[in-house]
């Protein structure tokens, strides 16, 4: 874990601080949000450390915890949610929780009775329904934990077994989630909130959410977007666009699930061939989804040609979103670089304007490197027939990958 209360003032390399505050601005005019002062972030690596400071703020809950997620699965750390939440309803904390009904197919209902009857008010998000199919493609992809309405978690991890460990082995996937004090709480509490009012509940629960004013408690700028789940160009994509294409000296990206669009593409391509150093890290040989795998194989030759650096995580499955931008802004959340997230679920990011949280991720994304596999662009390009045609085969699939 660290702790980030303050930002660097002091110039490093050709960057200033007027690229920073360029981007700030273009990122409040073109999204129509406001970004927010006086913010602490802690980054935590891996499920070691993110679980253990999720379960702890739900322990030491005073008077609300409000979680959503879209994998909440049967196993130990999915029972172990399941008893803090318990205990926190059992002591008089308002806790609600909120599953996506098709990514947690798989929770066990053992834990849902439990946690009903301590008192929880667990929703579903749009359950499965015959005479709405088309809406069903649309999830909430958000992982979000907000306490006492004045700390708030978000990133990549599901409540899930997939994700305990320190990614030591496949069996132990690597990702990342932060914790969030301060202003952009408030954004982050939108998130969770807009998606659980979807089921009819109130806004606001008089007597209880009190809607505090948020303390100034550091020196990050926080910018929180919200991408819908509709059809549509949103403020997601534009976050994305003004991060890559405010590039100056380097674009690392790290995701899970990388099949962009045409112009998402295209958009990588001109970064790299106007100088800018374009890393993207994904899943290597412990993919979780094979078609997703070979929908973003099919566009490494076109990536590699046009000079993006395309490199495969070899230990375990890399379930990591971030992003960061010429060391000082670092991009996390739910969302991942594909259509799925881009176009057709909840999700929902926070843009880091801090030089010392950039750091972090950045050697996060080094360290990983070193465990991962470049691209090969001679020897992609002999890859084998069977491999070219599976990549083929998946191409119409990728817009809903």
């Amino acid at each position: 874990m660290s702790e980030i209360t303050g930002g660097e003032q002091t110039q490093r390399g050709s960057l200033t601080d007027d690229w920073l505050a360029t981007v700030r601005r273009r990122l409040e005019a073109l999204t129509g949000y406001a970004s927010t002062e006086g913010n602490a972030v802690d980054v935590y690596r891996n499920g070691d450390r993110i679980f253990p400071a999720m379960l702890d703020a739900i322990r030491h809950a005073e008077r609300t915890v409000d979680l959503m997620t879209y994998i909440y699965w049967k196993g130990t750390i999915g029972s172990d949610f399941t008893r803090a939440l318990s205990e926190s309803a059992a002591n008089g904390v308002r806790v609600r929780l909120l599953i996506d009904a098709v990514g947690g197919l798989n929770v066990d209902r053992d834990d849902v009775a439990a946690m009903k009857d301590a008192g929880v008010h667990l929703e579903w998000f749009r359950v499965p329904w015959l005479r709405s199919p088309f809406k069903q493609n649309h999830r909430c992809h958000r992982k979000v934990m907000i306490v006492d309405e004045q700390i708030a978690f978000t990133g990549g991890v599901g409540i899930s077994d997939r994700w305990c460990g320190d990614a030591r082995n496949e069996n132990e996937w690597r990702d990342t989630h932060i914790r969030v004090r301060g202003p952009a709480v408030d954004g982050l509490r939108a998130a969770f909130v807009q998606d659980w009012a979807e089921n009819g509940a109130a806004l606001i629960d008089t007597g209880i959410d009190l809607l505090p004013s948020q303390p100034h408690v550091g020196d990050a700028v926080l910018h929180v977007v919200r991408g819908s789940a509709s059809l549509g160009y949103d403020d997601l994509q534009t976050l994305f666009r003004v991060a890559i294409g405010s590039a100056q000296e380097r674009v690392r990206l790290s995701t899970a699930y990388f099949t962009p669009s045409t112009d998402f593409r295209q958009l990588l391509i001109t970064t790299a061939q106007r100088g800018v150093e374009v890393d993207v890290l994904l899943p290597g040989p412990h993919a979780d989804k094979s078609v997703s795998r070979l929908a973003s194989e099919s566009v490494y030759e076109e990536l590699v040609e046009g000079g993006v650096r395309v490199w495969n995580f070899q230990p375990t499955m890399l379930h990591v979103k971030t992003l960061t931008v010429d060391r000082r802004l670092a991009v996390i959340g739910s969302a991942n670089f594909n259509r799925r997230s881009m176009d057709h679920d909840e999700e929902v990011v926070v843009a880091i304007l801090n030089q010392d949280v950039t750091a972090i991720f950045d050697k996060h994304f080094e360290d990983d490197l070193e465990r991962s596999e470049p691209i090969d662009p001679a020897r992609w390009e002999r890859r084998r027939p069977a491999q070219k045609l599976y990549e083929a085969a998946v191409m119409p699939l990728r817009r809903w990958l």
